[in-house]
């Protein structure tokens, strides 16, 4: 896929661009670039065309090289077309002291990819990232703007193969607790003792 050569809001995104601008003091509305740019992706099927950072850069009079650097900076941004489920899989320390090469092994296995690939379906674009601060549940993954924790090999592939039958897997820890907290339950204060009571005059 080329580049597009022009990019403009839709109408509902360019009244959500007004908004997110407004927030902003007179003069400061170059602060709005990052929500901007995430706009702007997410109407062009996950990825940032030079267009949409030429317009953005217009809207916020802003250098164009001033987006060009947030953009490439940020990896949460993407400047190539990615597929419509884009695996981003940690392999920072938490996680692959706690097992991520296996999810790694299982999206290769699962998707037929490796990393910085697309599928040729355009189903499915497989990422290498850094520390996504889900440290506690590792190892994770996110899809798209979903995470999915406490994985490992058979789990991770799992949520695969419900991805390419178009399922919608249910995102947080793939085994049995609630959020972060402790596998298995609590381990302390458990007995929940009531505050003495306060004597008289105190």
């Amino acid at each position: 896929m080329g580049q597009p050569a022009t990019f403009a809001f839709s109408e509902s995104n360019l009244k959500e661009a007004d908004r997110v601008i407004a927030k902003y003091p007179k003069g400061r509305q170059a602060s709005a670039v990052m929500p901007l740019l995430d706009l702007a992706q997410r109407q062009n099927d996950g990825w940032l065309p030079r267009a949409a950072m030429d317009y953005i850069a217009e809207m916020l009079d802003m250098p164009p090289i001033k987006v060009y650097e947030v953009a490439n900076f940020y990896t949460m941004y993407n400047l190539k077309p990615v597929g419509r489920n884009h695996v981003q899989i940690c392999t920072n320390i938490s996680c692959w002291i706690r097992g991520s090469d296996k999810v790694v092994k299982a999206a290769e296995e699962t998707l037929g990819i490796g990393f910085g690939q697309t599928s040729d379906d355009g189903q499915f674009t497989l990422s290498e990232v850094e520390c996504l601060g889900a440290c506690v549940n590792a190892p994770m993954m996110q899809v798209n703007d979903d995470y999915f924790e406490d994985l490992d090999e058979k789990s991770a592939g799992k949520v695969f193969a419900a991805l390419a039958k178009g399922e919608s897997p249910a995102p947080g820890p793939q085994i049995d607790r609630t959020g972060c907290e402790p596998s298995g339950g609590l381990t302390t204060l458990k007995d929940q003792v009531a505050p003495p009571k306060a004597g008289k005059g105190k």
